[in-house]
């Protein structure tokens, strides 16, 4: 069962601030409204279309990742007829929490850049000897 939360809780400015800690995002707008892109390429946007339910953000992704979300939470993820032919997914902001749009941004991320998100870089293994030598 997915956890609801209220509106005030998840916004575009949510969106926002996680989105622009990852590389080369930056603000603008998609048909008027506001919008985060990559390189130009947009990542995500507040859904201007009104076959889209208030509150909605237009997240880009890989089609199979898109079909299991909707396929595993249809009351957070969904689509309308205009949305189908896209490579985006519609989410209901009013049921993620920040770690889950960071994820959905970073899987946006990594569709749109083909490269992953940068995070702070974990560190490195010392690589030990085998056992028995020094």
């Amino acid at each position: 069962m997915t956890k609801k939360y209220s509106p005030a809780t998840v916004d575009f400015e949510t969106a926002r601030n996680i989105g622009l800690k990852l590389t080369g995002v930056e603000e603008g707008t998609a048909y008027g409204l506001p919008a985060l892109k990559v390189n130009g390429k947009l990542l995500a946007c507040v859904a201007a279309n009104r076959s889209a339910e208030p509150d909605s953000l237009v997240i880009r992704m890989d089609p199979d990742a898109r079909t299991e979300l909707l396929a595993g939470a249809p009351d957070v993820y969904y689509l309308t007829d205009h949305y189908v032919e896209s490579d985006a997914v519609l989410v209901r902001l009013a049921r993620v929490n920040p770690d889950v749009l960071r994820d959905l941004l970073g899987m946006a991320y990594k569709f749109v850049t083909g490269s992953t998100v940068n995070r702070s870089p974990r560190p490195k293994r010392q690589k030990l000897p085998p056992a028995g030598r020094p």
